[in-house]
Order: structure tokens, then C-alpha cells, then sequence
């Protein structure tokens, strides 16, 4: 075994989604960082949709860029369309969503981590953690190379054990021609429990085969929604051939590319059910538990069999290629069952098969085995971030990269944990549902998943966010910092404005409570040089005012359960009057708090009751 000459603070394995935002993270605080993955050339590669964002995604991405994350500005860079979802709905829903240029994407996330202070890229795959005294002190890869490091963040995505299945034909791999990782055979004999997931891609359409004239358009938004709080300053020098979008760039025009539409119909469906004999998925050779919330074209045209048709978004994957996405049609199918049903539909009668769609199978590791911090429970300076804790999408995936890679690298600094509460972020709600409540299923995030929603809008990520990464010398650039001053000063400076003004006899504060009234509708001279997206952060909170302070108010009282720290080594068996499922739930998860046990699957009020009359008792 060959001992790398360099001793890292944080080892990052994996370069998804979530590897690029624990790396960077790690980085960005000073930390000595490296970042090992199979192959250099697949970086933040989007091996499913072509997109980024949508119903509370946006939310989470929005987030990411607040804390100083890198997916928002990368997809702004790179967008191809941009659309603000639920835009004539209420302000807690609406949420921007972005079709990228997959390969621009990727190729500019690899340019930023090359270029990263305190990161360093390595080729491999690792084959196994080195652990002393329940501590993990780095990891060995397939090439006899041992690289040492205080603390490793494991972000496999669907490589471990990955098997990918095309009708009855399978071959190992997390991806389509990418091979598979045997780490989870370590963690098994490490003492992790390791369960099994399954997910899906849909085929890939030559474009020219597509007949569009069939099709309806769908473009993008007129004013783009970006993700990023700074995209307006991205200029982009003469080198970055992949920054396709220069937002700081005032003569800078984009031409959105549009996406479009078309329907399964009864044939479709006829081919798909005459031939689930050779689904994977129908015929027992498929063990793992699929996404319900992204369901495959079989189990759609089985499980709601009163539909005659459903709905497919064709997709461009970029600018400089042909490719097309079908979204909605995800399939373990055989191939040639594959170009029947999608040569069955409007609009692709012509359409040839350049990728075929696949299901792929892979192991994860529950997430109750985690603290709020993404460390393992069982071993010391370890983490698990993105699909290994059975989540599903590219953001979830970065929100945890992006977590652990904070929590890693303060940890090595000696800093307290950093944790959000569900009353803060989306984030906060998805890494509480995962360490309290564990998966049955590949988790997705949805707003109605949160309970203080309407504090967690996508416009005001920045505003909850930004002064806590703040407190993490390091996490935000200056350039970040600055924008944020710039933005709060703008804000005060309205907000004064508007409880001193009066319009049509009204004080503003009172005339913007009307539904009908909008900033839009007052005189110019009022409206002043505040930009739109100040005034409707002002007007969202006047709107709204009562409903906000009841869920404030709301968050208040739950804040004394948040606050009541359970002991670490609190034996729940021994507390009298608990039900034998809330002891065993309790003694395996071990929540931190009060408010965490009262969110433990399982465990009732009157379970909670009893724990708070014994912690009185004990104190």
C-alpha cells in the first residue's frame, strides 16, 4: 500500500452533486480538501433530467447559493431556459426551475474545482475507509493507494453495488458506462446497515427524428428567474467558453431554447402492457424500492390504468447537441419494446433511440445512523451526503454535500456543529426528516413537507441564510458579502420609506394589505429607485403580515421542545411508561432534543409527555 505523500483535513469521495458542494465547502473554509471519483470526466455529470430546480427544489438551490454554494451560479452560467413554477400562486410555492446544457454544466463545475484553493482532484475508486479506534483516519482505493485525512465524506450516489437493468439484460455500473463501487461491503462490515434502492432514466431522442410541428412549444419565462443572489455581477473572462450566460454583462441578450410537449396514447399503453412480463421491475428481478413521486412509465400505465394518456416534456439537452430528454417516461423496458411504444406517440412516429433508458439499482445506508450534522453515529470524523441516505434528486444531493462539507470541515477546525432548523430552511426539514424519521422510499423534497413554509420562500433565502454562513470565515467570497449589505441596506431603505408614505388616503402599510394593490400600480415618484425584487420582498411581507406572525409565533413555542437537550446516553428502556416501539425507535436514532424525539416515527405525544416529566425529575 503506497501512503500518499499529502495529509488532507477533508477527503471527499464521489463528484456529484453532492461530492462538488462538500469539496468546495471544505475548501472555501480553509480546509486542506481532496476529491477522489472513478473517472474526472463525469463530474457533477446530470445523469438524469437536464435540470435544475422546480417545486421546492428551487427553494433548496436558492438556499444553497445563500450559504455560499455553488449549484445556483453554475446552472445561471449555463441555463438554456428559465421559468418561475406557480408563479400566479401564493409566494410559498412559487419556485424557478432551469433547463441546463448538461455537458457546459458539467465542463464549468470541473474548471471551478480545478481552480479551487486548498482542493486537490484525484482519480480513483475507493475500495475501503482505514478506521482506528472507531475513527476514520482516511481510505485505501482499488490501486493500493492510501490517502490519510481527519475526516472523509462519502457522496457514492448510485455506485454502490449499482446494477443496471434493460428488460431481462443487467450489468454492474452506477451508470451507464461508468463501473460500480464496492465501498458499501465495507461499511457492511463495518457495522453499517446497508438497504436497497432503485431509480430510472427515460431513453434519449436524436432530435431531428422528432417530428415538433406535432408537438406543443413551452418556453421560458420572459424576464429569466435566475437562482444565484450575484449572478448579476457574472461577466465571465475570455476563457470561459462554458459560461454560456454573462448576467453582469449589460449588452448581454439570452435566447431561451424551448422545450416541448406531447401525450402517450392508448397504443402506448397496449405496448407497454403487453410486454411487462419483460419489465425488470413487473417480473421479480429488481429487489430495490423505486421513487413513488417519479414513477416509471410501466407503473403509470398500470397503477393509473383509468388515465388514457400522459403527459411528456421533451427536453433539449444543450445547446451544441441534438439530444433530447423525454421527461415522463422513465423505463427498464427492453430496447426494442422502447422504440415501439415511443415510435407510438404524436410527434415521435420517426424518433430514433440515441440512449436508451435503463433502471439502476444500488445500496444506501439509512439515514437514522447519522446525527444532525451528517456524521455517522458509529464512526468518528465520517459522513454520508446525497443518494447514499436514500434521498433522490441532484439538489437534495447538494444541500447534504454542501452540509457535510461545512460540518467536516469545522469539525477539523474545532467549531461548533452546523444545523438548521426546520424553521430556518428546507435544508433543515429534509436533514431532520432523514436523521428522525429514515426513508421507506428514495426521498424528495416538497413544500408541503415544511411546516413554516411561508417563512421559507425562494425569494428570502439570502435573508435567513446569508447572516449565519456569516459566522463561517471563509464560506462567502467578498463579492457575496457585499451583495448581501447592498440588498439589506436597499431593503431598510424601503421599508422606512413605506411606513412613513401614504397613497390614496391610505398608509402604505394598510393600502398594500388589498389584494388588488401591487407596487406596480404606484406612481413612479413612490416607487423611487428600489428594484422590483425589493419591493415585492416588501410587499410579500405586508401582504402577509398576520399569517406570518402566527407561524412565527408558531415557531416560538416549538423552540422550548428544540432547546431541551436529551442526555447522550440516555438508556430509554429504563423510562418508565414508554411503549416498547418508542423505546426501541429512541434507543436507535437518538435525538438530540425534545422537538427531534417528537418527530421520531413511532413516538407519540404521551411519549414525549414521559420523557419531559422524566428530564424534570432528573434535572
Amino acid at each position: 500500500m503506497y501512503q500518499f505523500p499529502k495529509n488532507y483535513d477533508v477527503i471527499v469521495v464521489g463528484a456529484g452533486h453532492a461530492g462538488c458542494e462538500a469539496a468546495l465547502a471544505a475548501a472555501r473554509l480553509g480546509c486542506k480538501t481532496a476529491m477522489l471519483t472513478q473517472n474526472l470526466d463525469t463530474i457533477a455529470q446530470m445523469s438524469c433530467n437536464p435540470a435544475i430546480g422546480g417545486l421546492a427544489k428551487g427553494h433548496m438551490v436558492r438556499e444553497i447559493d445563500a450559504l455560499g454554494g455553488i449549484m445556483g451560479l453554475n446552472t445561471d452560467a449555463t441555463g438554456i431556459q428559465f421559468r418561475m413554477l406557480n408563479a400566479g400562486k401564493g409566494p410559498s410555492v412559487r419556485a424557478p426551475r432551469a433547463q441546463a446544457d448538461k455537458k457546459a454544466y458539467q465542463y464549468r463545475m470541473k474548471w471551478i474545482l480545478e481552480s479551487a484553493d486548498n482542493l486537490d482532484l484525484h482519480q480513483g475508486n475507493v475500495a475501503s475507509l482505514v478506521i482506528e479506534k472507531d475513527v476514520v483516519t482516511g481510505v485505501d482505493t482499488t490501486l493500493g493507494l492510501r490517502i490519510a485525512g481527519q475526516s472523509v465524506i462519502i457522496t457514492t450516489g448510485t455506485f454502490m453495488r449499482g446494477l443496471l437493468h434493460v428488460g431481462l439484460q443487467n450489468q454492474k455500473g452506477g451508470r451507464m458506462g461508468d463501473a460500480l463501487s464496492t465501498l458499501s461491503d465495507n461499511l457492511k462490515n463495518l457495522g453499517f446497515e446497508v438497504d436497497r434502492f432503485k431509480t430510472g432514466t427515460p431513453c434519449r431522442l436524436n432530435g431531428r427524428s422528432i417530428d415538433l410541428s406535432k408537438c406543443a412549444i413551452q418556453g421560458g419565462d420572459p424576464e429569466c428567474p435566475r437562482f444565484s443572489f450575484i449572478s448579476d455581477r457574472m461577466r465571465g473572462g475570455p476563457d470561459e467558453v462554458h459560461t454560456l450566460n454573462r448576467w453582469g454583462d449589460p449588452l448581454f441578450h439570452m435566447e431561451q431554447i424551448p422545450c416541448w410537449t406531447t401525450y402517450t396514447n392508448g397504443k402506448t399503453h397496449d405496448i407497454i402492457r403487453a410486454n411487462l412480463d419483460k419489465s425488470p421491475m413487473y417480473s421479480g428481478r429488481i429487489e430495490g424500492v423505486g421513487p413513488r413521486y417519479c414513477p416509471s412509465i410501466e407503473d403509470k400505465v398500470v397503477r393509473f390504468a383509468d388515465k388514457g394518456r400522459h403527459q411528456l416534456f421533451l427536453e433539449p439537452e444543450g445547446r451544441h447537441t441534438r439530444e433530447f430528454y423525454v421527461n415522463g417516461v422513465s423505463t427498464s423496458l427492453p430496447y426494442d419494446v422502447q422504440l415501439a411504444f415511443i415510435r407510438s406517440i404524436e410527434g415521435l412516429e420517426h424518433a430514433e433511440i440515441v440512449r436508451p433508458g435503463y433502471a439502476v439499482e444500488y445500496d444506501y445506508c439509512p439515514p437514522t445512523q447519522l446525527h444532525s450534522t451528517l456524521e455517522t453515529k458509529r464512526i468518528g470524523g465520517l459522513y454520508f451526503a446525497g443518494q447514499i441516505n436514500g434521498t433522490s434528486g441532484y439538489e437534495e444531493a447538494a444541500c447534504q454535500g454542501l452540509m457535510a462539507g461545512i460540518n467536516a470541515g469545522t469539525k477539523v477546525q474545532g467549531g461548533e456543529p452546523f444545523v438548521l432548523g426546520r424553521d430556518e430552511a428546507y435544508i433543515g426539514v429534509m436533514i431532520d426528516d432523514l436523521v428522525s424519521k429514515g426513508v421507506i422510499e428514495p426521498y424528495r423534497m416538497f413544500t408541503s413537507r415544511a411546516e413554516y413554509r411561508l417563512l421559507l420562500r425562494q425569494d428570502n433565502a439570502d435573508q435567513r441564510l446569508t447572516c449565519k454562513a456569516r459566522l463561517l470565515p471563509g464560506l462567502l467570497s467578498t463579492e457575496r458579502l457585499a451583495a448581501s449589505d447592498e440588498k439589506q441596506a436597499a431593503l431598510e431603505k424601503l421599508r422606512t420609506m413605506v411606513k412613513k408614505g401614504k397613497y390614496e388616503g391610505l398608509p402604505l402599510g394598510r393600502w398594500f394589505r388589498r389584494p388588488e394593490n401591487t407596487h406596480d400600480k404606484l406612481p413612479e415618484d413612490l416607487r423611487g429607485d428600489a428594484s422590483a425584487a425589493i419591493w415585492d420582498l416588501v410587499e410579500i411581507d405586508l401582504k402577509y403580515d398576520g399569517y406570518l406572525n402566527r407561524q412565527r409565533d408558531m415557531v416560538a413555542r416549538t423552540q422550548k421542545m428544540e432547546k431541551r437537550k436529551l442526555p447522550e446516553d440516555l438508556d430509554y428502556t429504563k423510562v418508565s411508561g414508554l411503549k416498547r416501539e418508542a423505546q426501541d425507535r429512541l434507543q436507535t436514532i437518538r435525538p438530540a432534543t425534545l422537538g427531534q424525539a417528537n418527530r421520531v416515527s413511532g413516538v407519540t405525544p404521551a411519549d414525549i409527555a414521559i420523557i419531559a416529566v422524566w428530564l424534570e425529575k432528573r434535572n
